[in-house]
């Protein structure tokens, strides 16, 4: 074997090959150069790092955000034969002492550490006084305000290129969208540096989507039926959400255990270490169960509400099928997930823009969750790739979403937001529509509006769908506080009577993929269209308001 790279992988790694770009970019490291690399999660980032450091005289630097991540690729290195240490805040005195003579010693390949360690006086002093083979920024989206996981601490790495500007740099994440990439370029300062971007696409994993109606029953109902004794995560947005699922789920006879930031660490380290070591067991988790996940036998990720991100998701899905077999991801929804999403982003302290970027994430989550067609085609046009061709591994391709003619319940629900003064939540609005005569709908006399009773013929969970679905299409936005629904430009020529809209029928169930069995489908009340005409039209206002369509009752 001539090629020494090759030589390495194999007496050290065990490949017999190199994956994708991985030998353009050990390449380029080897020979002195900088790098941006953009690779799905179990995609090989790590190598294209790892080997141009053990061949490389001196220590590969390792920036990583996480100590579970850390510890967990330092073992998987020690296990090789390679002299691989972490110094982290776990660590006792005596233990991070020990490494920093090993470093000073020039006994340590690689070194592993989170920015801030890295940037304490102590470890820049050390690291000047050795040969250095390389720095790697792992995660690298953690350094961009545009990214979905944004670390102030990221933002101090600059001093390695002005302290150390002939040491290569590479920096590796496996989500970032084009704003991101060039805001990690340029704060890494690695402008002239070629960018390494494999494709978003992952074969293996099937993307399978269902609308929330019992969602622990919906949950279950998945994990007997297509995944029976298989291990996976089950994504919750909150501990207490996390503690109640995995208590109910023990109970119904699932394998289940808990990790969040909240239990106990000799638990939830237990819990890790049983769930990276065993099988079929199901890892119920908020998303701090994360970067350090590498257990290749993952058989599905499950999220039990809407992700903040399409970013996040992406991460997060890629959790499941790392040896390349196939895998599934499976999320249920609903509206007031994305009610409580935007309640939680209205922090006091977040300036507009930043409240404006996590908003318009949140917002591109929720259209590709109400996609129409491939989800793989949308996801990859999310990041910049096209795909021309369906990819037949997702839901849609697998059963196609059916639609209606949703135009006059579309101008119902836009006047209603309207004549109840842009300020009320969906469930004030289907109320007001069914003709529900709450106390809050007769306090705030919306029992008198015209439009009072005017859905009464279609059920609250169409008239449920039909906001949710204008929320992803952008014709309606949520107040700030994330307390009520306002109108945007967008809907103004639905409401003048200038477009017709069709929008998708809720499916609770669906196929896994070809070939399965075919779960049944319960689907909410939809009207094959609304009867009532729009016969008379406002007078025209100033820019500033609405031109609304009154709706009489038909």
């Amino acid at each position: 074997m001539s090629d020494p790279a090759l030589r390495v992988l194999a007496d050290v790694f065990g490949y017999g090959g190199f994956r994708g770009q991985q030998r353009s970019i050990v390449q380029q490291l080897l020979q002195g150069g900088h790098a941006l690399v953009l690779m799905p999660t179990g995609g090989g980032k790590s190598l294209c790092y790892q080997l141009p450091a053990l061949m490389r005289p001196g220590t590969g630097v390792v920036v990583s955000p996480l100590i579970s991540l850390m510890q967990d690729q330092v073992s998987q290195l020690q296990q090789r034969g390679i002299r691989a240490m972490a110094l982290h805040s776990g660590l006792s005195f005596e233990a991070q002492q020990a490494v920093y003579a090993s470093v000073l010693a020039g006994e340590c390949k690689l070194l592993y550490l989170a920015p801030e360690r890295l940037l304490a006086p102590r470890m820049l002093a050390t690291l000047v006084q050795i040969q250095l083979a390389l720095f790697a920024i792992d995660e690298a989206h953690c350094v961009a305000q545009w990214g979905h996981d944004f670390r102030p601490e990221y933002l101090r790495l600059s001093v390695l290129c002005e302290r150390w500007p002939t040491v290569p740099r590479v920096a590796l994440t496996a989500t970032a969208d084009l704003r991101t990439r060039r805001e990690i370029a340029a704060r890494l300062q690695l402008q002239q540096a070629p960018w390494f971007v494999s494709s978003f696409e992952r074969h293996n994993i099937f993307y399978q989507l269902v609308h929330k109606r019992q969602a622990r029953r919906q949950l279950l109902q998945f994990l007997r039926d297509e995944q029976a004794g298989q291990s996976g995560i089950v994504y919750c947005l909150s501990r207490r959400r996390v503690d109640e699922l995995t208590a109910w789920l023990q109970e119904e006879g699932v394998d289940a255990l808990a990790y969040h930031a909240g239990l106990d660490t000799a638990l939830r380290t237990r819990n890790q270490e049983l769930f990276l070591e065993g099988s079929g067991q199901v890892m119920v988790a908020t998303t701090a169960f994360g970067m350090g996940v590498d257990k290749p036998d993952v058989r599905f990720v499950a999220h039990m509400g809407l992700p903040r991100s399409i970013e996040a998701y992406y991460q997060e899905t890629g959790r499941a099928g790392r040896d390349g077999l196939p895998a599934t991801a499976w999320l249920v929804y609903d509206l007031q997930d994305v009610m409580l999403l935007h309640q939680l982003m209205a922090h006091p302290d977040s300036s507009d823009q930043m409240c404006q970027r996590e908003h318009g994430r949140l917002g591109a989550m929720l259209a590709f969750c109400e996609e129409l067609g491939c989800r793989t085609q949308a996801l990859l046009r999310y990041f910049g790739e096209e795909l021309n061709q369906q990819c037949g591994h997702c839901d849609l391709c697998v059963e196609p979403v059916r639609t209606w003619d949703a135009t006059d319940c579309v101008r119902k629900a836009l006047s209603a937001v309207y004549r109840t003064g842009q300020s009320y939540g969906v469930g004030h609005l289907v109320n007001v529509l069914c003709g529900r005569s709450t106390k809050p709908v007769k306090e705030r006399g919306h029992d008198r509006l015209p439009i009072f009773a005017l859905g009464r013929g279609v059920s609250a969970d169409c008239w449920r769908s039909v906001y949710r679905q204008l929320l992803a299409r952008g014709c309606v936005v949520v107040a700030p506080g994330g307390r009520g629904l306002r109108l945007a430009e967008q809907c103004r020529p639905l409401l003048r009577g200038e477009l017709r809209i069709e929008l998708r029928r809720d499916q609770y169930e669906t196929r896994s993929r070809p070939g399965h069995r075919e779960v049944f489908r319960h689907e909410c009340g939809f009207p094959d269209g609304c009867q009532a005409p729009v016969r008379e039209a406002l007078p025209r206002r100033e820019s500033a308001e609405w031109s609304l369509l009154p709706l009489e009752r038909g």
